[in-house]
């Protein structure tokens, strides 16, 4: 196996360690819109971040209340640009609820680290709905819990 390959493999190898107990069927395919979000924000990109939502889709964060796609977009594009800037999001997911063929509840313990730090501070809650043959986020919210 070439260099490039077994590095592939790697990368393949960690990602999936990313879906916990959740990595088969209908619930491993609901996480694939977290985890994109996830994987948005490592890279601090505020587009690929807000394009996981749906138009009217909704993030909670702190004491502001985000309705629309695209003032998801224009608070992380900021927040990228300043605090954030730098950090990923990490979570663990610990339930996953199909409510139907096209919606489902992710559960998860997070947190926003930098570096190799890992401290879980907040529970999300994230809604998902299928869209076009696509998993995409409809509401996205944390709650602060006690370490």
């Amino acid at each position: 196996m070439t260099n490039k390959a077994a590095m592939l493999v790697e990368g393949a190898k960690e990602w999936a360690a990313n879906y916990g107990d959740f990595s088969n069927g209908s619930e491993g395919a609901v996480l694939t819109a977290p985890l994109r979000v996830r994987a948005a924000w490592g890279a601090n990109d505020a587009d690929a971040f807000a394009d996981m939502f749906i138009d009217n889709g909704s993030a909670l964060f702190g004491d502001r209340q985000l309705t629309s796609r695209e003032e998801i977009r224009q608070y992380m594009a900021e927040a990228f640009a300043a605090g954030w800037k730098g950090t990923r999001l990490i979570e663990e997911p610990r339930e996953i609820k199909l409510l139907t063929e096209t919606s489902a509840v992710v559960i998860a313990d997070g947190g926003v680290a930098r570096d190799s730090e890992e401290n879980f501070t907040f529970r999300t809650v994230w809604v998902v709905v299928k869209r076009d043959g696509d998993w995409r986020i409809a509401s996205y919210q944390t709650s602060p819990v006690k370490n």
